[in-house]
């Protein structure tokens, strides 16, 4: 024990948001939080806003939102999860000779944290009023999601004119999200034994037809706002059989649409019913998508003060939350989503200072 906190052997015990965003970044890798274990962080990120005269500081479990209160015409949401997957021998972070920082998380996506926290920390009067939102669980089921969470009972703490999710974007402004769900397609046959095959139903083999739909699908490209959302509709599992001799009498083709944010999800679900009629479908799970709101006078402003061309998000983000609470949102952050969750993750310094340096100026 010192001054009342426990410390932890190799992780450090407070934030020095007094150094630049990078070595901010080395700072947040070497603290773990993999999802659910995201306390110590939470607390670290806490206790370094609150003292600041110039934010309003509320926690929800490990979530952190801080306010500024300056009476501007108007208010923009920064937001970002504090949460990683599973460390993968890749902690305590490391910066080799040629500028690139090693370890988990640094692109998806404490890079993106440590832009907000040097924001937070070293803009005490913003042309904007800023919320910062600090939230967890993001890289798990939606039901322990943190912006989920706060959108159900703290709406009013992500209130604001127009949100930028610092998710790893590779230093591009993208619009929106698409929208995902998984269905199960199901088929039913008669068990036997494999060796008098005649007496059974095989149902993998009716399960045949399914893939064969999906190989000849031909998915929708919907430009929204100048912006072209690429569709997907693929088998992402297979489960059946009982053992190899038993004709199964069962299958499930787990099937994941990808689809462009002009689509509610009960559309998406009654097309991909359509595509699969005659067989059993079973939804499993969806997630709406978010339109990209370019034309919102802040997103215009927003890439026209970053000079740069946006473009769509292929895939989901929390961007969607935001779009349900009626807060237009882009996705922008200094990590490179391609290296999401893998062991070699990492991000090149340069990418970390110049995500700082450009929200900087713009809120400036």
């Amino acid at each position: 024990m010192r001054g009342g906190k426990v410390e932890r052997m190799g992780t450090p015990s407070s934030l020095d948001l007094s150094q630049d965003a990078a070595a901010v970044t080395a700072q947040l890798v070497d603290i773990p939080s993999v999802s659910l274990e995201e306390k110590h962080l939470a607390d670290l990120v806490e206790e370094a806003l609150r003292p600041l005269p110039h934010l309003t500081v509320d926690r929800d479990g490990n979530s952190v939102v801080a306010r500024t209160n300056l009476g501007r015409a108007e208010r923009v949401v920064l937001a970002g999860h504090l949460d990683t997957v599973p460390i993968a021998d890749n902690v305590p972070s490391r910066l080799d000779a040629d500028g690139v920082l090693w370890g988990c998380g640094t692109s998806d996506m404490k890079s993106g944290v440590a832009v907000q926290l040097r924001l937070a920390a070293t803009l005490p009067e913003p042309n904007r009023d800023i919320t910062y939102v600090f939230y967890d669980a993001e890289e798990i089921a939606a039901e322990f999601n943190g912006l989920k969470r706060l959108a159900e009972i703290h709406p009013d703490w992500l209130a604001g004119d127009f949100a930028v999710l610092l998710e790893p974007s590779d230093g591009k402004v993208e619009g929106g999200c698409q929208g995902t769900l998984r269905v199960r397609v199901e088929t039913t046959g008669r068990r036997a034994h494999s060796a008098r095959s005649w007496l059974g139903e095989n149902a993998i083999h009716k399960a045949a037809p399914v893939l064969a739909r999906l190989a000849a699908y031909e998915p929708r490209q919907v430009p929204i706002d100048g912006l072209l959302y690429r569709e997907g509709l693929n088998a992402v599992l297979i489960d059946g059989g009982h053992a190899t001799n038993v004709i199964p009498d069962s299958c499930a083709v787990t099937v994941n649409y990808r689809f462009a944010p002009d689509r509610s999800e009960a559309e998406a679900l009654a097309h991909v019913t359509e595509v699969f009629d005659g067989f059993e479908v079973v939804l499993t799970d969806s997630a709406p998508g978010a339109l990209p709101g370019l034309s919102h006078p802040s997103a215009v402003d927003f890439v026209q003060a970053l000079g740069l061309e946006p473009a769509p998000k292929d895939g989901w983000t929390d961007v969607a939350r935001f779009s349900a609470l009626g807060v237009p949102a882009v996705n922008y952050g200094p990590g490179d989503p391609k290296l999401a969750h893998t062991r070699e993750e990492h991000v090149a310094v340069a990418a970390v200072l110049e995500a700082e340096e450009k929200l900087r100026a713009w809120l400036l």
